[in-house]
């Protein structure tokens, strides 16, 4: 589109990937984010040092930041996202319940008051019934989120809800809810612009989640007929424009068995899984938001918005799946990824020999495909994960085939609760093996190989390879793992 682009880095990012690809890039502080990526001002002071334009806040930090928003308007800087007004109401969640009720969106049950007494949320809760959803007022992304099911376990989940809000939000107000089990989670995009229009780019399945946070995202949702999903394209449009809505926003619902849904919050920011929105609509949703900003209408009408084919996202982690997906760094010691193309992308801000940060999201990757149907893009995805290759720290790479190969997902039939459903299957109990085990054991075969034949042997100028047999008892990820360690060095090669 002929943009420059200006990135802003903390002392951490300072190598990253997105600071070499960048016209331009500014330091704006150490690693902790209070001090780099939320400090508006040291941020505000970069755009104008650098006759920015405008600001796009990305997926997290400050996009969802009215006070943010407010001061690039007083700063005469643009800001590619909803007006602040906009962002306050949907932000806090007690606020954009009444909004949603109001304009003919349904919404769960639930207490949004000002009373944020343990006693008033408590009775609240009770009055409501278990099992209970509390929830941060402010913020996303599942963080200060907590189930409750009974009363005596209510106390200790709203102290730990809180100190999570405060640390990600520096907000700890919660609204209490009640829990629909086992729903899915349905969420429209929408757009909205400064003209008074408004459409929807139809909706994304991300009901497969981990600690409340989204794991695999397709689009569209299965098995949703399009009578229902002209039903949420609609109400979604409804709650845009009952807050002027302009730019990018996911309206987020919970959808029961029966296909009844409910208001849970809007985003008012671009979402992480915005690509298999794009990749069925055919749009380029970041240009959208670039002229939408700069005051064009939206390029669409609904009726000309395409629905074509079927789009995997799977969110490549580094975590340990194995010990409740706790988020894991260290570095990238060797990275390889399946080609990318036009039905394929792979969506990094990391490559191999570089960190994965204690500071922020342990992301590596989102891998996005497309295909006409769902069956064929769910092949896809499974081909393109095998693909994935990673060493130096544990990844999440072969619980997403486990997950995208399981029946219960291949037939479409999706919720929240399905990790724990299928726990036996999806993690499955095995032994630990020490490393220095594995690499004896590599050891042991190549030597062994070696004494017993020597089909095994290439000669190249003069140098001896030795080929570790294939099949053998070793996972394919501890299997390359000893391959790095083994032929790290000449000494431990010979």
């Amino acid at each position: 589109m002929g943009v420059q682009s200006v990135a802003v880095y903390s002392e951490a990012d300072r190598n990253s990937m997105h600071v070499d690809m960048a016209d331009e890039a500014y330091s704006i502080g150490p690693a902790p984010s209070q001090q780099s990526y939320l400090a508006m001002e040291k941020i505000i002071q970069v755009a104008k040092s650098s006759a920015a334009q405008a600001i796009h806040p990305g997926y997290g930090f400050l996009s969802e930041n009215m006070e943010f928003a407010e001061l690039c308007k007083q700063e005469g800087i643009i800001f590619i996202g909803p007006p602040s007004s906009a962002i306050r109401d949907m932000g806090i969640k007690s606020t954009s319940k009444s909004i949603m009720a109001a304009a003919g969106v349904p919404v769960v049950e639930g207490y949004h008051g000002k009373d944020q007494s343990d006693q008033c949320l408590r009775e609240h809760a009770g009055k409501i019934g278990y099992p209970v959803m509390i929830k941060a007022v402010r913020g996303g992304g599942g963080k200060g989120m907590r189930i409750v099911r009974s009363e005596r376990e209510f106390q200790e989940q709203l102290e730990s809800a809180r100190r999570e809000a405060k640390k990600s939000f520096n907000d700890d107000a919660m609204l209490i809810e009640k829990f629909v089990d086992t729903p899915r989670h349905v969420e429209v995009q929408v757009f909205g612009d400064h003209h008074g229009n408004a459409v929807y780019l139809f909706e994304r399945d991300c009901s497969v989640q981990r600690r409340h946070q989204k794991i695999i995202e397709e689009a569209p949702a299965p098995g949703i007929n399009p009578e229902v999903r002209r039903k949420l394209g609609e109400a979604a449009v409804r709650a845009a424009k009952a807050v002027k809505y302009v730019g990018a926003g996911t309206v987020e619902f919970i959808m029961d068995s029966r296909h009844n849904f409910y208001f849970m919050e809007m985003n008012t920011r671009l979402q992480v899984e915005h690509p298999v929105t794009e990749m069925i609509t055919g749009t380029d949703l970041v240009e959208w938001q670039l002229r939408i900003a700069a005051g064009e209408k939206i390029p669409l009408s609904q009726e000309e918005i395409p629905l074509q084919g079927h789009a995997f996202e799977a969110r490549i982690y580094a975590e340990d799946p194995d010990n409740n997906f706790m988020p894991g760094a260290g570095p990238l010691v060797h990275l390889s990824t399946p080609s990318a193309d036009m039905s394929t992308r792979i969506e990094t801000g990391v490559r191999q020999g570089d960190e994965v940060s204690v500071h922020y999201d342990p992301m590596i990757a989102k891998l996005v495909v497309w295909a006409s149907d769902r069956q064929s893009a769910l092949s896809k995805l499974r081909y393109c994960l095998h693909q994935y290759n990673i060493v130096g720290l544990r990844s999440n790479v072969d619980f997403l085939l486990r997950l995208s190969g399981h029946p219960e997902f291949e037939a479409g039939n999706v919720h929240t609760d399905f990790i724990p459903q299928h726990h036996k299957d999806l993690l499955p109990s095995h032994s630990t093996i020490a490393k220095e085990s594995v690499c004896q054991a590599a050891l042991g075969l190549i030597l062994k190989e070696k004494e017993m034949t020597s089909a095994f042997k290439l000669h190249t100028q003069g140098t001896e390879r030795a080929f570790l047999p294939w099949p053998c008892s070793l996972t394919q990820q501890e299997t390359r793992f000893c391959f790095c360690d083994v032929l790290a060095s000449p000494a431990s090669r010979d």
